[in-house]
């Protein structure tokens, strides 16, 4: 399905009108708070924070979103709760969108030691019925509607993925499966009175807690990240992720993932593209150390 144009500020826009419509939400002077896999709007007369996924080919983790946040209420984990009394997940046209209660603004910044307490208790849930690991398959999804990338780059991602597809089939995971939050850094902690809450449930799933202590590690490499703020992470969690053989995969699986994120709204969001093409050449050329920007 072509997505060009469908992911527009403007389209966008539009498809928060119709979702705050539907729920009976006031959209007028909405806040958009982040735009690179979702589109995450703070409206500004109700305490609501709407998310519209930014991809086509991803619609259908919405609903495994709503499932896991709703095990993780059933739990008492600190996340972000959905707004009760609305049908969810809601779907207007080609978008699908989840309603979530905002988290009143909090000064206290989230710490390395806060991620590690938090993924030790989702770890040691038991999981429900939920997909297992594939971190590949999101990247193969985005490749699929891919803006703006000649057939050059498209094939060496793919290859790419193959040749990764294989090195993760050879590893031996020294810890036990676990219901994972998949994608799991400060970025998706939010600042609240109580202690920082976990947020952005697309990529949980049962798979390797390894996995969850990789994104701070990879952050020290390509984000110039404080080396002390991993080194909490693991003292909190009691592992050492970057210590295991099986690291260097992981790393290579991380920053596949960082590259192609905002592959479906290069078109929609042309401000995304020199980074991600600084991104793709560095991956393709074998520079482990170049450093990079977040996308904004």
């Amino acid at each position: 399905m072509a997505t060009e144009g469908l992911f527009t500020r403007e389209n966008l826009r539009v498809a928060l009108a119709a979702v705050c419509g539907r729920i009976g939400v006031d959209h007028e002077g909405a806040r958009l708070l982040r735009f690179t896999n979702n589109a995450v709007f703070r409206m500004a007369r109700d305490p609501v924070v709407v998310r519209i996924v930014g991809s086509v080919s991803l619609r259908h983790r919405v609903r495994k979103v709503v499932r896991v946040a709703r095990w993780f209420a059933d739990n008492d984990i600190p996340a972000v709760r959905l707004t009760a009394g609305v049908r969810q997940p809601v779907f207007v046209g080609d978008y699908a969108a989840t309603v979530w209660d905002a988290v009143p603004d909090c000064d206290t910044e989230p710490r390395a030691a806060d991620l590690a307490r938090l993924l030790r208790a989702i770890h040691a849930l038991p999981p429900p019925g939920l997909p297992v690991w594939d971190p590949l398959d999101d990247v193969r999804r985005r490749l699929s509607e891919a803006e703006g990338l000649d057939g050059e780059e498209l094939a060496f991602l793919r290859a790419k993925c193959d040749e990764v597809a294989h090195l993760l089939g050879d590893l031996e995971f020294p810890l036990p499966r676990a219901l994972v939050h998949g994608d799991a850094h400060l970025g998706n902690l939010i600042p609240a009175s109580g202690g920082p809450v976990l947020c952005d449930f697309d990529s949980s799933c049962l798979g390797p807690p390894e996995w969850d202590l990789t994104p701070l590690a990879v952050g020290v490499s390509r984000f110039g990240e404080p080396t002390a703020r991993y080194r909490e992470l693991a003292d909190g969690y009691g592992f050492d992720v970057t210590r295991w053989a099986g690291f260097g995969v992981l790393r290579e699986v991380r920053e596949l993932k960082l590259t192609t994120s905002v592959l479906p709204i290069m078109n929609s969001s042309p401000e995304v593209r020199p980074e991600l093409l600084r991104r793709l050449r560095d991956f393709r050329m074998g520079d482990t150390s170049a450093r990079w920007s977040r996308y904004r």
